[in-house]
């Protein structure tokens, strides 16, 4: 397959990345009401996350259309590397803020410029040591997916193969790259499911349509329940794209949230 041809411009992959920009974008602006606690931070320090993990993939996507595979799944490696670090970071305030410790240094640190955070692998260990993602850990890593993921985004960031640099090359025939678009795909959605399956299991509200703070707002009474209402978008992305990829890990969020997620 040759890049240039209307076979690989119009892959399945460009979509799905569309949707998954624009749904980070929607997510990015309906958590920034939500307080961020443990932090001084003002806004959700979420909207920020997901406003540059948005523009990462559309960076993904940019890139890919230029036959840059190579390249592509380098910034895939950073998209996941963004999808742990936002899970930790949700996690480890979670785990530290109380009463007594209003303040969690390790995180207020990194948001103020003055401490890094744990290496790839302790961040990723502290996750699926986790007693809260017990569930969501045993169906995300019941198989190698993650594992496999996780090296083919090193093999092409270090250059471990060959044909990993090949992959760079727009202008030569390769063969097997229509092959490669579609596991660049799987890989996409694994990632994408594994951030959700986490950030939803984790704080359910950020799946909260606009309906119960708009009428607050407004100086209305809310609707009955509406506080459990799920946001349009949220729905949408569960419908095509979580619950037919993942049925288990959209099954494992409704089971442990009281939001009302068809």
């Amino acid at each position: 397959m040759q890049v240039h041809d209307d076979k690989y411009k119009k892959h399945r992959v460009f979509s799905e990345l569309d949707s998954y920009a624009s749904f980070y974008q929607q997510l990015s602006m309906s958590v920034f009401s939500f307080a961020t606690m443990g932090t001084k931070a003002i806004a959700n320090i979420d909207t920020y996350v997901y406003s540059s993990i948005q523009g990462t993939v559309e960076s993904i996507s940019i890139i890919l259309l230029q036959g840059r595979i190579n390249d592509a799944y380098a910034l895939l490696r950073k998209y996941y590397d963004s999808a742990i670090i936002n899970i930790y970071s949700n996690l480890y305030l979670k785990d530290n803020f109380n009463i007594d410790n209003f303040v969690v240094e390790k995180i207020h640190n990194w948001l103020q410029g003055t401490e890094k955070l744990p290496d790839y692998r302790i961040m990723s260990q502290y996750i699926r040591a986790s007693k809260r993602f017990s569930q969501m850990n045993a169906l995300l890593y019941g198989d190698d997916r993650y594992k496999n993921l996780r090296d083919r985004c090193n093999d092409h960031t270090h250059y471990n193969f060959f044909h990993n640099l090949m992959q760079n090359d727009n202008e030569v025939y390769i063969k097997g790259r229509g092959e490669t678009l579609e596991r660049f795909s799987e890989d996409v959605q694994n990632i994408f499911v594994l951030h959700l399956g986490y950030i939803f299991t984790l704080n359910d509200h950020y799946m909260m349509s606009s309906d119960y703070l708009d009428a607050l707002e407004c100086n209305m009474d809310p609707e009955e329940n509406s506080q459990y209402w799920v946001a349009p978008f949220i729905q949408d992305i569960f419908q095509k794209t979580i619950t037919p990829f993942r049925p288990d890990i959209a099954a494992s969020i409704k089971e442990n949230s009281a939001m009302q997620l068809s």
